[in-house]
């Protein structure tokens, strides 16, 4: 694995992550404190996690949408 994550290729592909979808979850986990969820059923969970995700939303563009207004 180290060979894959090391060749020219792969540090191309890893450069990418923090362009991904991966922070996010990593941002909602740790800062939301969303290790697990409190409701039960398919869609209370679903609407628990759509309301973080809004959440994570409403904070960037707080904090980053002066950036993409100028």
């Amino acid at each position: 694995m180290r060979h894959r994550v090391y060749s020219p290729k792969g540090k191309e592909i890893y450069s990418h992550r923090m362009s991904v979808v991966e922070p996010v979850f990593g941002n909602i986990g740790t800062t939301k404190r969303l290790n697990r969820f409190s409701l039960r059923g398919k869609k209370k969970v679903q609407g628990q996690w759509q309301l973080y995700c809004l959440v994570h939303n409403i904070e960037k563009l707080a904090n980053y949408g002066h950036l993409a207004a100028s």
